[in-house]
């Protein structure tokens, strides 16, 4: 059958449910691929809150990871934690197969935190990346123009955006169910102006400030052999960094474009239920991988890391150690 929400449903849609085709009412199932699927997921969940912690516990405790970078690292973080604790749980209990059938108040609940985590990622990882111009491209002025209170504001504007665009999205979801025929312009918000300034336009402007630092490392790398040897430590240190962040922000593309792209692709036709569930769960699995990207690419962290896993900062003050 054919749902208004230009998803295709057949009756196989979702190992965990399945759908009378009298009634068309959906009722759960206990077979084993479900059962393991909730193992899976609930297993993603786990490591995706274990990992978070470490990245936030880590730049609490060692003072050596007080920085403005790292507290834009630690917002993030704490999108991701919110992902493992809140999203997780939520998406397994009212899946979009359940969704679709049943607009129930917490298959909206887990809606709004969707918008609400997944675009206060793309947000932190849009100051991430101005963080990251000022380091590379404008050293001299980076002190005077990132700074706590601008990385404050940055967090702040992050949050305060995406709850308002959230809200935008569950009102556009309720006029839609009361008008029920003429619901243009909320169409227009819900399906092309929420993914739009919530994805592609930050995603846009990003790409763009990355690639003038690839540039301008680029001109530093040629100019290198001129420079002191502290002066070729600091630089290294920096484009690493900014490597590493851009590595973040890859990932994030990998796991979040294609769900936004087959969500634009509503307004041209059916979307099969399973591709887009797939997709969905692509997207959450990224709040897991970043942990172990900071891990596998910054050696501070991975010395953090081990130091809390040990348990040596209970055995005495490390906060002042020397990471490398």
């Amino acid at each position: 059958m054919e749902e208004e929400t230009g998803f295709y449903v057949g009756s196989d849609f979702h190992p965990c449910y399945e759908i009378n085709n009298v009634s068309k009412t959906l009722r759960r199932t206990s077979s084993t691929i479900c059962t393991s699927l909730y193992v899976f997921l609930g297993l993603l969940s786990v490591i995706t809150i274990l990992g978070n912690l470490l990245v936030i516990i880590s730049i609490i405790y060692f003072k050596q990871l007080h920085t403005p970078s790292n507290y834009l690292i630690v917002s993030l973080a704490v999108t991701d934690l919110l992902v493992g604790v809140v999203v997780f749980p939520l998406s397994v209990s009212f899946s979009l197969s359940y969704c679709l059938h049943y607009r129930s108040l917490f298959c909206k609940i887990r809606d709004s935190f969707d918008v609400i985590l997944s675009t206060t990622s793309i947000f932190n990882l849009s100051c991430i990346s101005v963080d990251r111009y000022y380091a590379v491209c404008q050293p001299l002025m980076y002190r005077t123009k990132i700074n706590n209170s601008v990385v404050l504001a940055m967090i702040v504007m992050s949050w305060g955006v995406s709850v308002v665009i959230a809200i935008g999205f569950v009102i556009a979801e309720l006029n839609q169910e009361k008008c029920q025929v003429n619901c243009f312009f909320d169409l227009v918000l819900e399906k092309i102006l929420a993914p739009v300034f919530s994805f592609y336009l930050p995603v846009i402007i990003m790409l763009y400030i990355y690639l003038r630092i690839f540039l301008v490392a680029q001109k530093q790398a040629c100019s290198i052999e001129s420079t002191r040897k502290s002066g070729e430590s600091a630089s290294k240190t920096e484009r690493k960094a900014t490597k590493t962040l851009a590595i973040v922000m890859g990932v994030f593309l990998m796991c979040w474009f294609p769900f936004f792209l087959c969500f634009s692709f509503q307004l041209l036709g059916g979307v099969s239920v399973p591709v887009y569930e797939t997709l969905n769960w692509l997207t959450l699995s990224n709040s897991m991988l970043n942990p172990f990207i900071y891990a596998f690419f910054y050696s501070w962290f991975r010395s953090a890391f081990r130091a809390i896993v040990s348990g040596k900062i209970f055995q005495g003050d490390l906060t002042r150690t020397k990471l490398h």
